[in-house]
This record gives structure tokens, C-alpha cells and sequence, in this order.
């Protein structure tokens, strides 16, 4: 698809892409990067690009699964509360210093969880059932051969696919991966992502507003949805509206994905589309949705013959966030190896009152939960970014609908995680 490249500054567009249009063509322009190699400690959230079979047996010798005494089984047949059988203390195996004698009939040897068995025993009997005193330990309970003992191999054995390629690592894959000794990882590289934040009007964050200038509050909103999708984020770079200089930002960027926030829609000073169209490829210009409505895509040329994709995001927060979450963000989860689909829980809920859409237009609609409904908050204000706040997630109206009748049962896509609503975190 390509987007038409007339100058549509102060004119409006002309046409407008469908979402599901543009979603295709993104699909079809963001496989995932080329591996690399992670150390395991950097690992977790990645994206594997291996599958990772073990050349170890995990445990590598018999232990100990409990506290207590490690014995020949048959010595306590019969054992009970009424009658003890008493055994000789030989003396002790500690995890990392193993018992180096062995354990003969009627010997026992003090051991804790995770400590090699001694030779000659072949099962644990646990200390709440022991008593010792004297050298001696009587036992009040019967233990069979290979109890309260951890086989080899019986976590991990050698040779075993413990995980596949693409699989997105999580905190116990890296323990399991330590585990067997691995120390470094072939996964999908984490895209570059620049942010190119431009405007005449705009103060940096951390700024207090003054006069006709504005807080850039885009790049922090951007900065934290591209490190939830795995992002490895580049210096931001803030520039005013001088084409030359926007010009040359998108010219050196080494990033795999570009954010432009601002300088995207049809004012005199949006200057970043055609910037795009020269440089590259524009192949989208105005989408048919709410908020949004102005966001751009676009490819320049990179390195080794591998395009960059640029993304023009609307200068008003809410549609700039819309903007991402439809369309970047997917992307980027794209390139680094996870799924397209949006990342957020979901919850489904009746609506408290209508939502009023357009045929032919996709909507996104901030909501609130309030009494197990969800309550639209605005169907317009893009520049209201407090309406994000207020918000427990939103609904996506498909540009097939007329809207959404009063008590329509909706899918949510929450901000939070279930059940942690900005109100309960205030309580």
C-alpha cells in the first residue's frame, strides 16, 4: 500500500487507510530481527532463538529431598512410635560437603536437604520422627528404600529439550538455564527504537509549563510503552520544527523503528511526511480511526538492505498513546520475536451507557469500571491525556459498528492488572 504523496498540508487527506489494512501491511513488514547472544542474567523477557537442550543431569548425584537422617531402609522396618530402633551416628553430609565413608548395616548419617547420599544408604528418614542422644539416633518410623531422595537426573535429565525456540524467557527459564550451566543464550535481538520528538512549543520533561510552551510528556508515555514491548530505546532526540534538522534525524538514526511524536498531520509545520516520502517509502497517511486519525508509516532505507520503519505519531497525547498501542507497539513486539496481539489483560464487562461510533471507522474509547460496568469517558479530547488516567483500560469499536448499545457486553483491554483499579490503589 502506499500512502498519496501530494503535499497535504493545510488541504486534509484526501483518502484514509482502514486499521485492518494497515495491521496487514505491518504484518507483512516486521519479521523478527536477527539472533544474538544474551548472557543469562540479561535473558529474561527475551525471545529465544535456539532450542536449548541440556548436556547435564540436574541433580548430577543422589541427595538428600528432606532434613534428617540418611539410612539403609531396611534397618527401619518395624520402627514405630512404641517400638524405636536405635542406629549408630557415623556422622554428617552437608550440601557441598559430602559423608566420604559408608553406611553399613545399622548406621545412619546426619543429612540435610540437598547434601549427596552417603554410599550404602539408599533412603532419608526425616528428623521430626528422629530423636538423637548418646552417638545414637532412634528412629520411630519405617522408611522404604529410595524415599525422601532425589534421583539423578529426576529434575533435568541429559539430553532433555527443556525450551523451544521463540519462547519468551521468563524468571524460572533463567534459574532452569542456570541450572544446567548455561551462561549465554542465542535470542532475537530487541529492536533500536529513537523517539524524534519535535515542536516549536515543547518544554523537556522535569520543565514546568510557562507562557504559550508546553511539557513534552509524549516521550515519557513513549519511552515506557517501548521498554514494556521489550525495546531497547535509544537516546531521545528533541527537535524543533526546522525540516533541515528533522531532515537529518531521520537520515542518521540507527535505529530499527523510529517514533516521531509531533509534526505527523496536515499543519504548515509537519514537515516529517514528506521528509519520509523523500527519504523513503510513506506508504500510509491518515487512518480511519478515533483518535489518530493523522498517524503515518513509512520505510527508510538501513543497513544491510534491512528498511527501518518510521512511525508518525500524532503530537496529542492520547492519540499519540492510540497511535502505539494500534500500530508501534506491535511492531516492536513483532521485530523482537513476540506475538502481534496486544499485551494487555482482558476483562469482559457491560457497557454502562452507549458508545456512538461511525460505519467505516475504527474507535478507541477510554473507560472506566465502576459497579462491574464499564463507563465510556470520552469518545474525543485527544489532547486530554487526564482521561488516560481516570481510565481503567479501553474498548476497541470495529469500523463495522454503528456503535455500541447500553448494556452491550464489551471486551476491555485494562490498563492494570485484574482487580487494581486507580481507585484501589488509592485505598
Amino acid at each position: 500500500m502506499n500512502a498519496h504523496l501530494r503535499d497535504v498540508r493545510m488541504r486534509g487527506f484526501a483518502e484514509r487507510s482502514d486499521v485492518e489494512d494497515v495491521e496487514r501491511f505491518l504484518r507483512a513488514h516486521t519479521a523478527p530481527l536477527p539472533a544474538e547472544a544474551v548472557a543469562l542474567l540479561d535473558c529474561v523477557g527475551r525471545v529465544l532463538a535456539e532450542d536449548v537442550v541440556s548436556t547435564v543431569n540436574v541433580p548430577g548425584f543422589v541427595r538428600a529431598a528432606m532434613d534428617g537422617y540418611a539410612v539403609r531402609g531396611e534397618d527401619t522396618f518395624g520402627a514405630s512410635a512404641y517400638d524405636t530402633i536405635a542406629l549408630r551416628v557415623l556422622g554428617q553430609s552437608l550440601p557441598g560437603n559430602p559423608f566420604r565413608g559408608q553406611v553399613d548395616a545399622g548406621g545412619a548419617v546426619r543429612i540435610m536437604t540437598g547434601a549427596p547420599l552417603p554410599d550404602g544408604a539408599d533412603a532419608v528418614i526425616m528428623a521430626e520422627v528422629c530423636r538423637e542422644a548418646g552417638g545414637l539416633v532412634e528412629v520411630s518410623e519405617a522408611v522404604a528404600p529410595r524415599r525422601n531422595v532425589d534421583e539423578v537426573g529426576e529434575d533435568v535429565a541429559r539430553g532433555q529439550l527443556l525450551l523451544r525456540t521463540g519462547r519468551r524467557l521468563r524468571p524460572q527459564d533463567a534459574g532452569l538455564l542456570a541450572s544446567i550451566g548455561r551462561g549465554v543464550l542465542t535470542c532475537v535481538a530487541r529492536p533500536r527504537v529513537q523517539l524524534l520528538i519535535t515542536g516549536n512549543e515543547l518544554l523537556p520533561p522535569g520543565a514546568a509549563p510557562e507562557g504559550p510552551h508546553i511539557v513534552d510528556s509524549n516521550s515519557v508515555v513513549l519511552s515506557a510503552l517501548v521498554a514494556r514491548d521489550s525495546g531497547h530505546l535509544l537516546p531521545v532526540c528533541r527537535l524543533a520544527d526546522d525540516r533541515e534538522r528533522i531532515r537529518a534525524a531521520l537520515a542518521s538514526s540507527e535505529a530499527d523503528v523510529i517514533l516521531v511524536s509531533g509534526g505527523s498531520s496536515v499543519g504548515m509545520e509537519d514537515f516529517a511526511p514528506s521528509l519520509v516520502a523523500e527519504l523513503g517509502t510513506l506508504d500510509v497517511h491518515g487512518i480511519s480511526m478515533r483518535p489518530s486519525s493523522p498517524t503515518g508509516i513509512g520505510r527508510l532505507p538501513g543497513d544491510g538492505g534491512r528498511e527501518r520503519l518510521v512511525f508518525l505519531l500524532p503530537g496529542n497525547p492520547v492519540s499519540c498513546m492510540c497511535a502505539y498501542e494500534f500500530f508501534a507497539g506491535p511492531a516492536i513486539r513483532a521485530l523482537g520475536g513476540r506475538p502481534w496481539s496486544w499485551p494487555h489483560a482482558r476483562v469482559r464487562l457491560p457497557l454502562a451507557r452507549k458508545i456512538v461510533s461511525q460505519v467505516g471507522r475504527t474507535d478507541y474509547v477510554r473507560v472506566a469500571i465502576e459497579g462491574g460496568r464499564a463507563v465510556p469517558l470520552a469518545t474525543s479530547g485527544a489532547s486530554i491525556l487526564s482521561s488516560t488516567v481516570r481510565a481503567d483500560g479501553a474498548v476497541i469499536v470495529e469500523r463495522g459498528l454503528e456503535g455500541m448499545p447500553e448494556g452491550a457486553e464489551v471486551e476491555v483491554l485494562l490498563y492494570d492488572e485484574p482487580g487494581e483499579t486507580p481507585a484501589s490503589r488509592e485505598r
